[in-house]
């Protein structure tokens, strides 16, 4: 149990636990836009099963994510849910009047909601946590497990915040955006004709399979860029329509 106590641990994990914090924002982020709708005694329900079902999410990944990573259009699909997701929180969908769906349908649809967007973004987090655990097991269970505080109290604060500044679910949109775009760029397929026909804009990454690369900063960060301000300005217009097609009826 010596090791426990050299630098090499203790350093992967303060890594973890900072990954965990950092990437369990997201899932926090998405957990709290898809509660944020249900009536005050459900939420708590809702963010407790969207939290577990995180986790459970990225236990099933840590299984497979040596096959997953090199699945060709995986991410792309994946960025393009992420999409779809977040021009849906922005328009409301989860937001239905509670007189007319039964209070427990709204819980599993903001749950249902919380799955798929989890299931897209817990591959990135496991990728990450596994990393930084340097093939310590333990460590690798320490950070799923850290995952499920860490985002129950995020999404339970970001719940609040949103109640109060209505706005924060814009910004939480154009972050699933800037996931998403991310995500996109990412993908084999795209890595691969990027190495092909503009090799400028990739860099060797051991840590990248299949290909060993990753896409240059200016790529990965004017893309994601890209992908918050469409997913912004998209919403905008679709929420306007929505609004005119309301005052109309």
């Amino acid at each position: 149990m010596d090791y426990i106590l050299s630098t090499s641990f203790l350093v992967s994990l303060l890594q973890v636990i900072w990954i965990d914090i950092l990437l369990s924002g997201d899932n926090a982020v998405v957990i709290a836009m898809a509660c944020r709708s249900l009536p005050a005694h459900q939420r708590k329900l809702g963010i407790t099963l969207g939290a577990l079902t995180a986790v459970g999410l990225r236990i099933v990944f840590a299984f497979l994510i040596s096959e997953l990573l090199g699945v060709p259009f995986l991410r792309i699909v994946g960025g393009l849910l992420l999409f779809w997701i977040a021009l849906k929180l922005i328009q409301g969908e989860d937001a239905d009047s509670h007189g007319n769906i039964e209070a427990s349908t709204s819980l599993w649809k903001a749950v249902r909601t919380i799955a798929i967007a989890d299931a897209v973004m817990s591959l990135d987090n496991v990728v990450a946590i596994a990393a930084a655990s340097r093939g310590h097991p333990e460590l690798f269970v320490f950070g799923l497990l850290l995952s499920i505080p860490l985002i129950m109290v995020g999404a339970t604060l970001i719940t609040k915040l949103i109640t109060r500044f209505p706005f924060i679910v814009w910004a939480g949109a154009a972050l699933l955006g800037y996931i998403a775009a991310e995500m996109i760029v990412t993908d084999p397929i795209v890595l691969g004709w990027l190495s092909d026909n503009y090799s400028q804009f990739v860099l060797p990454d051991p840590g990248h399979p299949p290909l060993n690369v990753k896409p240059a900063g200016v790529v990965l960060y004017g893309a994601a860029a890209v992908g918050a301000l469409f997913v912004v300005v998209a919403g905008y217009f679709l929420a306007r329509n929505a609004g005119r097609g309301a005052a109309k009826t």
